[in-house]
């Protein structure tokens, strides 16, 4: 009996000593994504020229009634359709950097299509988003509403993922 108890005793402590190991690794190794992700995240923001927002500040500009256009860049059938921010107008947008506007990447849908879903109004506040933080939707939708001369153009990069995980209520269409 006491030799199984030592094995079992020295099998768990070999067991958790593994486990202590491996999530110390694991721990170190997503600091490294994260930072990766932070900085990509950075650089983009950089480049476009845009700000960025939290989702605790896109609900605040719902709940005080901002005048603000909420652009969902994702699919409309697989995404946009089953979730999106209370409000928001759904415009495809690609994941890979759109240098040029191309329609075919955009679901036939023109610059003039995206000009006039954003309004007329250049200052008025311009919010993009997609799915979460690695979504580069966004960028491009950021991007081309700075390239379209919209003034308050903000990224909402922590997009529909965040918005549901912060647990606010996300609209779907029927």
């Amino acid at each position: 009996m006491k030799r199984i108890s030592a094995v079992i005793a020295v099998g768990l402590t070999l067991f958790l000593a593994g486990n202590v190991f491996a999530f110390g690794t694991s721990k170190f190794e997503k600091e490294v994504e994260k930072e990766a992700g932070a900085v990509k995240l950075v650089r983009e923001i950089q480049r476009g020229g845009y700000d960025v927002v939290t989702t605790d500040e896109v609900k605040k500009m719902i709940d005080e009634g901002k005048d603000v256009v909420i652009v969902d860049t994702m699919p409309y059938e697989a995404s946009f359709k089953k979730a999106h921010v209370p409000g928001a107008v759904q415009f495809l947008f690609p994941i890979p950097d759109m240098n040029t506007w191309n329609d075919a990447e955009t679901a036939g849908k023109t610059q003039a299509d995206y000009e006039a879903l954003l309004g007329s109004d250049k200052e008025k506040t311009i919010v993009v988003y997609c799915g979460f933080v690695k979504c580069t939707r966004s960028h491009n939708g950021a991007v081309w509403a700075k390239k379209l001369g919209y003034k308050n153009v903000y990224r909402y990069s922590g997009g529909i993922y965040a918005w549901k995980g912060a647990g606010y209520e996300a609209e779907k269409v029927n």
